[in-house]
């Protein structure tokens, strides 16, 4: 394929942008190569600008469930473009909208809307410390929940430590209050809060953890937290800004039953725009201003035009649009899978209804600590094959990808196919 229109923008774009991307993952750094620069997107495809067109398998990294530009979509957001783009004044939109998460979510049993899954989690974990009057919070090695200070925390040298900072920029003292777990082991969360009793605010999860491929909880996993939780006087939050509305219609939380006390969502409920929430129990969400003492707040919070979007959105994600979506999904798992059978191939692939991760390893694969042993070498080879075969997928191993009610059985088979071409050279190398 040629790049040079793209190649030719980010050039520019690093001489005014920092890397040339406003979203680290977009530089192509885990991959090397070019980024291509995107002009538009149609249904289940992309087009760069130097006209090469992609099966697209990211979707903006999973809002666009519908597809590219859905024409009911587009023409919703442009009818209310007309009336106006922002008033920082109530609309009924975004009641709509509210009610909409509410009834799909048991455990919301109030919303508020914010601007992004960063500022949804964030306002989760200020609401817990309020509520608690705690300051300690557990999280998961390897869940990323946006980029607060409070986030950026990675594992110690043991596998139950204090974080440490992972970015220049959060200070020690805030990494001193989050403490960090391993993803599918509740014996480490069991344990610090025996190390810490009395003292943490809540526990922090991606119900799936998305964020470095696609992770799904084992067993009783997310029920143990909330019992343990629950007998430790913290809160649950469900952090299903990736998951939420993706992999089933109440998200993760109705799929394995985990009833959180908060929930934070993002990318689905604004059909491509930005937007986020918080939401959860009654008791809780009435601690926040300005009906309690905690405070939140936000100029273009309940965007007309997001809410809009995200209204058209849920309107179309219908019981039988999620088994549509588990359907295309079993059918790229089961060919990718005969694939690794046929040739005993060094891959594991993990996969809760339209999202998936093609893992370069032949080991199972529970939590980061496993992640970090795949083969990234022979990720990187495999993606460029992809790229330049006109199949657009995450460029990182640490990334899932989407499928979205616009792919078909045939563009499924056709991605089987030349993924089974571009698994060739693993044949040479075991």
């Amino acid at each position: 394929m040629n790049f040079t229109k793209s190649q030719n923008i980010f050039e520019r774009a690093q001489k005014v942008i920092p890397g040339g991307v406003n979203s680290p993952v977009r530089a192509f750094k885990g991959v090397g190569g070019t980024p291509p620069f995107i002009k538009k997107g149609q249904g289940p495809f992309i087009y760069d600008e130097d006209g090469n067109q992609y099966i697209d398998f990211v979707g903006s990294w999973g809002p666009l469930i519908l597809g590219h530009a859905h024409p009911e979509v587009v023409d919703a957001v442009a009818r209310v473009l007309s009336d106006g783009t922002s008033f920082g004044a109530p609309t009924e939109r975004e009641v709509v909208l509210a009610e909409m998460i509410i009834d799909r979510v048991p455990s919301a049993e109030m919303v508020r809307l914010v601007n992004s899954g960063t500022e949804a989690t964030m306002s989760a974990i200020r609401l817990a410390r309020g509520v608690t009057g705690r300051d300690k919070i557990i999280k998961f090695d390897g869940c990323y929940h946006g980029h607060g200070d409070s986030f950026l925390i990675a594992a110690g040298s043991g596998a139950i430590t204090f974080g440490m900072p992972n970015s220049p920029g959060v200070t020690t003292g805030t990494a001193k209050d989050t403490l960090v777990a391993k993803f599918n082991r509740i014996d480490t969360v069991n344990d610090i809060f025996q190390q810490h009793p009395d003292q943490i605010a809540c526990v922090i999860v991606e119900p799936i953890n998305g964020n470095v491929g696609c992770i799904p909880p084992e067993g009783s996993f997310l029920q143990e937290l909330k019992t343990l939780c629950h007998i430790n006087g913290a809160l649950l939050i469900l952090d299903e800004v990736m998951t939420g509305f993706r992999v089933a219609r109440g998200g993760a939380n109705e799929l394995y039953n985990a009833d959180a006390d908060l929930l934070t969502f993002g990318k689905v409920i604004g059909g491509g725009f930005p937007i986020g929430a918080y939401g959860g129990k009654r008791e809780f969400m009435e601690q926040v201003s300005p009906v309690g003492a905690i405070y939140q707040a936000g100029t273009l919070s309940g965007n007309p035009v997001a809410v809009t979007a995200g209204i058209e959105t849920l309107k179309r994600l219908t019981p039988t649009a999620y088994l549509e979506l588990e359907r295309l999904g079993k059918l790229w798992e089961d060919g990718t899978q005969s694939a690794i059978d046929k040739d005993n191939l060094p891959l594991t692939i993990k996969r809760v209804g339209s999202m998936i991760t093609l893992f370069f390893t032949d080991h199972d694969i529970r939590n980061l600590d496993d992640v970090n042993h795949c083969d990234f070498e022979a990720f990187k080879r495999y993606f460029h094959n992809m790229l330049d075969a006109g199949v657009y997928l995450a460029p990182s191993q640490y990334e899932a990808g989407f499928i979205s009610l616009a792919h078909d059985d045939y563009l499924i088979q056709k991605t089987l196919e030349i993924s089974a071409q571009s698994f060739a050279f693993l044949k040479d190398h075991q």
